[in-house]
């Protein structure tokens, strides 16, 4: 049997007739960037999420950038954050200028451990980024009480978190400001690049629309005035053409080119009517695995904090075997992933931040264990008893 880590052919299969009809009809519409379809989408991502602005963007990685430079993180600042992430995370903090320095995580929710944060903060320090890693949110509760007695900003990087709560308040709610990716992996993917930036900041909504799109008109001007003190006439003109605005050619910052497109937008309008059930079906499987796997004394299955509510990006069990049971599974037919093989401090990236081997164990440790199992929500039930027979096979051994 052969068993893919993501099939997203099968979810396509689910939704083809709607997404199919929606797309045609916005092929026909000649409206490919911008318009009502992003900001319908927009408004119903803002409303699932629970906050005032949902600023679509073309990616998670410009999501972090323009999220860093809403919020004033400019260079020579310091951000936070944590070293068992993808790159992007503390890849956006340098693009920005500031300096990303690393807090070790915590070896059940692989998280940032929020009780070793306050030791890294220096005058310089401006902000705080942790990662709902896989799924699960960090412990924001502990991060904010952290940040507000430091003056700090905090933005959420839940790029693999959409739908993840804590109490009910859903990831990307919680701090200054919220990103999401929707690269066509992620619980609620697109069919290419997307991403959103989330508020309940008014001022920093504004900046983010201004350094989305090229730093112009209405947007541009207010931005700048906001962070400028300069005023312009433009900043109260309202354009009711939705196809085209004549102030465009109007730059007030330098900016970027982030634009989610129609097409895009659509699809995901689809996408987020079922992605409490897709999240829910992850669940499903992510019990199952820890019913089957969790009595295995050679495996530490993930562990999900009280009042959480995880949507299980990944499935990521620990196993001081990692690649040894990698190469079986393939062997087996089976897909898994090892994230992730490096932890940022020491990817050669940032060799000049000074970081060594051992400076941050847990991560360290956690990249040499963790192996990521099938969790799509279209498995069938015999593939997930293969999966386990698998897993069970090669600790008989």
């Amino acid at each position: 049997m052969e068993v893919k880590i993501l099939d997203l052919s099968r979810q396509y299969e689910l939704i083809q007739e709607k997404v199919e009809k929606a797309v045609c009809e916005q092929m026909r519409s000649g409206m490919y960037i911008g318009g009502k379809a992003v900001a319908d989408f927009e408004k119903k991502f803002a409303e699932y999420i629970g906050v005032k602005h949902a600023i679509s963007v073309n990616s998670g990685t410009d999501a972090l950038v323009i999220a860093l430079k809403a919020l004033g993180i400019k260079e020579g600042d310091e951000v936070i954050t944590t070293p068992f992430t993808f790159f992007a995370t503390a890849e956006t903090i340098a693009m920005v200028g500031a300096v990303p320095v690393f807090v070790d995580v915590e070896e059940d929710s692989y998280n940032i451990d929020p009780e070793k944060i306050e030791e890294k903060i220096t005058e310089k320090t401006k902000a705080i980024l942790p990662v709902h890693i896989f799924g699960q949110p960090a412990n924001m509760e502990r991060i904010l009480d952290i940040a507000n007695k430091h003056e700090l900003v905090v933005i959420e990087d839940a790029c693999q978190a959409v739908g993840a709560a804590i109490a009910g308040k859903k990831a990307g709610s919680i701090g200054n400001a919220g990103c999401f990716s929707f690269f066509p992996t992620k619980n609620l993917g697109a069919f290419g690049d997307g991403g959103m930036i989330t508020t309940n900041d008014d001022t920093t909504a504004i900046i983010c629309r201004a350094f989305k799109e090229h730093g112009m008109a209405q947007n541009g001007a207010k931005a700048r005035y906001i962070l400028q003190g300069v005023e312009d006439d433009l900043a109260n003109t309202v354009s009711t053409d939705i196809l085209y605005n004549p102030y465009k050619y109007y730059n007030y910052l330098i900016a970027y080119n982030s634009r989610l497109d129609a097409i895009q937008a659509r699809v995901l309008d689809i996408k987020l009517d079922f992605l409490d059930d897709f999240n829910g079906k992850r669940a499903e499987i992510a019990k199952f695995y820890e019913k089957e796997l969790g009595s295995c004394s050679e495996v530490i299955t993930p562990q999900i904090k009280d009042k959480v509510t995880a949507v299980w990006h990944q499935y990521a069990f620990r196993c001081k075997k990692k690649d040894e049971m990698g190469n079986f599974l393939a062997s087996k037919g089976v897909g898994s992933a090892a994230f992730y093989p490096v932890p940022l401090h020491l990817q050669k990236a940032f060799e000049y931040l000074g970081y060594q081997e051992g400076d941050l164990p847990v991560a360290e440790m956690l990249t040499k264990q963790t192996v990521c199992l099938p969790i799509f929500p279209e498995l069938k039930e015999e593939e997930l008893q293969y999966i386990v027979a698998c897993i069970k096979e090669f600790f008989e051994k």
